[in-house]
């Protein structure tokens, strides 16, 4: 093999080793493609080929990086909420919650929110791979809220559980932007953190026959 030949392939195997390029680039188009067809026809008015078409590559570009439509829309909605909303290390569990509910706040009352919002709800949809694609979602930011969590834990602090700070803190936020039912205002957001600290209600339990 001539040293030329040698420099060339040397070069290739440099570029495809960095991160970024066209791959990163495809991977942006893509994602502003779903944020944008969910925006405009709500979470399942669109197809693979729709997107692909929106973002200038081949079907075959999509179903080989992501598999399904489903993974994408997982894809998708972990990395706008991985960027947006980091869990934050503050060096207190209140600091924590605070700062970590004010984050989601501002991300779904945002000019892209409802689409947020949109693509979450998408992950229920039904069929195997709707199913197995939400499973990771929510396993992936249980994974991230549990290790807030267990810094805490090891700090010291009175333990809580995620669970716990889904439902009375995620939920009721989500609600609210959903149903419209109310501005989610910055005391809002912040009562329900500190209600949540002041000791959750006890769970209904179903009575005893």
């Amino acid at each position: 093999m001539s040293e030329g030949m040698s420099e060339g392939m040397d070069d290739k195997q440099q570029r495809s080793r960095r991160p970024g390029g066209r791959s990163a680039r495809v991977g942006a188009a893509v994602h502003q493609a779903v944020t944008d067809l969910v925006g405009e026809r709500g979470y399942s008015g669109f197809t693979v080929s729709e997107v692909a078409a929106r973002a200038g590559v081949a079907d075959t570009t999509v179903y080989r990086r992501w598999g399904s439509l489903e993974e994408l829309l997982a894809d998708v909605t972990l990395t706008r909420l991985n960027t947006r909303s980091p869990m934050p290390d503050t060096g207190s569990l209140a600091g924590d919650l605070h700062t970590y509910a004010a984050q989601v706040a501002r991300e779904i009352t945002g000019p892209d929110g409802l689409t947020v919002l949109r693509l979450t709800v998408a992950l229920s949809g039904t069929g195997e791979q709707g199913l197995r694609a939400r499973d990771d979602f929510l396993a992936d930011r249980a994974r991230r809220l549990q290790s807030m969590l267990d810094r805490a834990r090891d700090r010291g602090e009175q333990p809580l559980d995620a669970l716990t700070f889904l439902d009375h803190v995620m939920a009721p936020m989500y609600i609210r932007v959903l149903f419209d039912v109310g501005p989610l205002t910055a005391e809002y957001v912040d009562g329900l953190v500190d209600r949540l600290l002041a000791g959750p209600p006890r769970a209904v339990t179903e009575p005893k026959r």
